[in-house]
């Protein structure tokens, strides 16, 4: 099987949407992404929590996935700066999705707005499973305290423990589940995102049993926890809009590389295009305290591609160029940046932009 790396990059086609374009490592230039890269895969994507419960019971109980029952949502985390956890879950995810579809993946959201309700946890889990995606990836921030945690920081992934009773969720999550977690993790560590130091996180990630999605998902499950809401800086990163930026093109990497390069993909062809844990208060999903956790059993997962994601230098220098458009237009304003006034000085901006993350480190 061709092994493929995968770089983060931006086509003039999609500098609205942000997209990562994957890079074949060789000798030759980088080509541009046609868009068929992802075809005939389907994404799920989680943006965690609702807009608003406003006519439903947070407190009712729902099913947990191992025989107990826990509330059917939470309502997520507030930053210092004052950002509700679902609106920063939100906009990355905004971003991801646009990212991935510019590829050629079919995307489905969990809620379809971020004014509204979101859906119970097992909801969630339910819709995960019966879209068939070849990775569900729900996104979420955490925090520690109420205030200001200063001590706490950095990002994990949250996986079970396993066993999990049923048999379909332990078989996605013990095998693409986990594979597809560590691809994140490392994905964010590339990018110079920092592990967390707190609730028994070992190496950016946490082992829980008292998480409900990921042991109800019958198809392999990413739970991000970006940062620690409660710290100031991880707070100021999420609260941007570069930093919701950096965010997203860190998780549409880990789930690219999952896509092309995880045991579980089609066989590789050609492409076209491209040679134990404690609490956390008001924690996302199910941030509430963590129980005993067990060790995930020993699984064979084929070894992950070294990844070629840019450093955080590269991230910085990008950042700093797509700073001026974040500005003016926002997040939103960005898909409204291509249109016939300013398409070639966009095109300009996007082989700038790909000559930065695809010209250093190709030969990785």
């Amino acid at each position: 099987m061709n092994r493929f790396a995968i770089k983060a990059g931006l086509g003039a086609c999609v500098l609205g949407a942000s997209v990562l374009i994957p890079a074949q490592v060789s000798a030759e230039p980088a080509a541009t992404a046609t868009g068929t890269e992802l075809s005939g895969m389907t994404v799920f994507l989680d943006p965690g929590h609702q807009g608003s419960s406003e006519g439903h019971d947070l407190a009712q109980q729902v099913n947990d996935g191992r025989g107990n029952t826990k509330d059917c949502q939470t309502s997520g985390m507030t930053s210092l700066g004052g950002v509700p956890e679902h609106t920063i879950n939100w906009n990355v995810t905004q971003l991801v999705k646009s990212s991935l579809e510019s590829l050629g993946a079919k995307v489905v959201l969990s809620r379809q707005d971020d004014t509204g309700w979101g859906g119970c946890i097992d909801e969630r889990a339910r819709a995960a499973s019966e879209s068939n995606a070849d990775l569900a990836v729900s996104i979420h921030a955490d925090s520690t305290a109420q205030g200001e945690d200063a001590s706490k920081h950095g990002f994990h992934m949250i996986i079970p423990s396993l066993p999990i009773p049923d048999e379909k969720a332990d078989a996605a999550q013990s095998g693409g589940g986990l594979e597809a977690s560590k691809m994140m993790r490392d994905a964010y560590k590339s990018d110079g995102f920092v592990p967390a130091n707190y609730a028994g996180v070992n190496d950016g990630l946490q082992t829980r049993a008292d998480v409900a999605g990921p042991a109800l998902t019958q198809v392999p499950l990413v739970f991000v926890e970006m940062g620690n809401g409660s710290n100031k800086e991880d707070s100021a990163q999420l609260e941007s809009s570069d930093g919701q930026l950096k965010h997203a093109i860190t998780i549409t990497t880990g789930i690219v590389t999952y896509l092309l390069t995880g045991s579980e993909a089609a066989p590789a062809q050609e492409l076209a295009a491209a040679p134990a844990a404690t609490t956390a208060p008001n924690a996302s999903e199910d941030s509430a305290s963590s129980t005993t956790t067990t060790t995930p059993k020993a699984t064979t997962p084929k070894a992950a591609p070294k990844s070629t994601a840019p450093d955080s230098a590269q991230l910085s220098e990008l950042m700093e160029m797509l700073a001026p458009l974040l500005e003016v237009q926002g997040l939103d304003g960005l898909q409204d940046l291509v249109n016939d006034k300013n398409l070639g000085l966009v095109s300009d901006l996007a082989s700038t932009l790909l000559a930065v993350i695809t010209g250093a480190g190709g030969g990785n």
